[in-house]
């Protein structure tokens, strides 16, 4: 890329996930509160940092250092909905908004410069104009390009123009926003974005790969990716018409989900991945909405699904909370809705199989696959995440085809008394009841030590013929929730093989033996 980066304005409030919580669901920003995502800190308010919260720390820490802390949920359609007021305030002072995230926007700064009176006159003047429309306390910064114009707004300084790669210099690597590339630069004595930009681009692709050459890239100061891109072909754009207008978030999260589908399937025939979205749509009573999103990687289907559906959301329904903070909600349901592919560019690491293309396979089963629930409803298409829990059926959750397959809880470290590998591969929905006895024919019993009676010799499963036990191990003790006499458990595992060569995994609890799952 030749040439240098366009300038441009970015706008950012501080703390949004908090400030959106406020918004939203009326949580005072104004006292201790951290926004968690998988159990870690991803925001705080002012006063919580004051206390000694930060991110990255984990909700136990966090509380330690502030017992009166307020713990809110990462949501990110929240913040989205939260700041569509925000861009709908920027957009009445200049055109051509770009969401980068929720709680940041960009704008490129010649126009708003020209006809504000500069561009300190117009950084202030926007500022001005959110905190009076939206009561939202918001920073902007100006450089060239949009990654060294986000730092710039964390500091609320316009950096002058060719003064970026000397602004960058002295910031710390971790202002790249990738801890993990961080972290290794830093081992490797590379402490600041002067020191990184000095390395040879070369030898940084050799390196760190085609993320590490990108982040050089901004790092000397040059975004990969201009603020404003040329216009993609137009049949690359993706519409789609209703007869019954979408007024419900739910109808448009469906609707979303499809058109995403379509628009990446669109793209990647070409060859070509989104970095910016443009969503427009059209009411019955022929208002028209248009709203541009941008990411700094590449859009996968389900991000576009994501974005689509949050700006749904946002409009279908406005935002509640603040007074003056309300977006403009629509006067009808929405009967057109396009996607436009506002920024495109060649996908890179991807190469052609030997006969055929990478994941066409893959392909073909996600189409069949949105299809059936496209006839019989989302959650008719499921899959199985594994994540932590005690017992094999804790540890698997079934998630709709195509939403994140994130776990519901995190896996945990090994403890005294888990079952060891491998997991069973059928897990009963409903355990079986089951009689255990010796070589005597006497029931085997655990006592409250966990001592077993004898070894067990045969087994019975309901009213089925005895299986003869050849080997065993256990047991495996859960005492779970002890501290609540109404929901307390307690149970011990044992891993048995039978003769005829079936291998189960048993519990026993309160006297009686249970099957709850099945080896392979």
């Amino acid at each position: 890329m030749t040439g240098a980066p366009a300038r441009t304005l970015l706008l950012w409030c501080p703390d949004w996930p908090v400030l959106a919580a406020e918004i939203v669901d009326g949580v005072p920003a104004t006292g201790p509160v951290a926004v968690l995502h998988a159990n870690r800190v991803v925001a705080c308010s002012e006063r919580a940092r004051a206390e000694g919260v930060r991110r990255g720390l984990r909700k136990r820490e966090a509380q330690g250092r502030c017992p009166q802390l307020t713990v809110v949920e990462y949501d990110p359609g929240r913040d989205a909905r939260a700041f569509e007021p925000v861009v709908a305030a920027v957009e009445e002072l200049v055109a051509g908004v770009e969401v980068v995230r929720p709680g940041a926007c960009a704008v490129a700064a010649r126009g708003p410069s020209r006809y504000l009176g500069g561009e300190e006159a117009a950084a202030e003047r926007i500022i001005e104009h959110v905190a009076q429309s939206c009561l939202v306390e918001s920073q902007v910064g100006i450089a060239d390009g949009v990654f060294a114009a986000g730092l710039a707004a964390r500091a609320g300084r316009v950096v002058a123009p060719g003064g970026t790669p000397e602004f960058l210099a002295g910031l710390p690597v971790e202002a790249l926003g990738r801890s993990a590339l961080a972290d290794l630069l830093r081992r490797l004595g590379v402490r600041t974005l002067g020191d990184f930009a000095a390395l040879p681009a070369g030898d940084v692709l050799a390196r760190f790969g085609f993320d590490g050459a990108l982040a050089h890239r901004l790092a000397a100061g040059r975004d990969h990716r201009p603020l404003a891109v040329r216009q993609p072909p137009a049949d690359l754009t993706v519409t789609s018409e209703h007869d019954e207008p979408i007024d419900r978030v739910d109808a448009a999260a469906f609707v979303a989900r499809a058109l995403a589908e379509q628009l990446h399937e669109r793209l990647a025939g070409h060859g070509l991945a989104c970095t910016r979205l443009g969503i427009e749509a059209v009411t019955e009573h022929g208002q028209e909405l248009h709203r541009v999103w941008r990411h700094d990687g590449l859009l996968t289907a389900a991000a576009i699904a994501d974005r689509v559906r949050w700006q749904l959301d946002g409009w279908l329904s406005g935002s509640n909370g603040r007074a003056g903070a309300r977006a403009a909600r629509p006067t009808a349901g929405i009967i057109r809705l396009r996607l436009v592919p506002d920024g495109v560019i060649a996908q890179a690491g991807l190469q052609a199989g030997l006969w055929g293309e990478t994941g066409e396979e893959r392909e073909r089963a996600h189409r069949a696959l949105s299809r059936v629930q496209g006839i019989l409803g989302p959650e008719a298409v499921v899959t199985a995440v594994l994540g932590g829990g005690r017992s094999p059926a804790d540890q698997v959750r079934l998630v709709p085809w195509g939403d994140e397959r994130l776990p519901a809880r995190p896996e945990a470290p090994p403890w005294p008394g888990r079952l060891p590998p491998p997991a069973p591969a059928v897990v009963l929905p409903s355990p079986l009841a089951a009689t255990v006895h010796d070589a005597a024919g006497e029931p085997v019993v655990i006592s409250a030590r966990l001592a077993v009676s004898a070894a067990p010799a045969r087994l019975v499963v309901g009213t089925g013929q005895p299986a003869e036990i050849v080997g065993w191990a256990g047991p495996w003790p859960v005492d779970e929730r002890w501290w609540a006499p109404a929901e307390a458990r307690r149970r011990a595992r044992f891993q048995v093989s039978l003769a005829d060569g079936a291998a189960l995994l048993l519990a026993v609890e309160s006297g009686q033996w249970l099957v709850e799952a099945i080896y392979d």
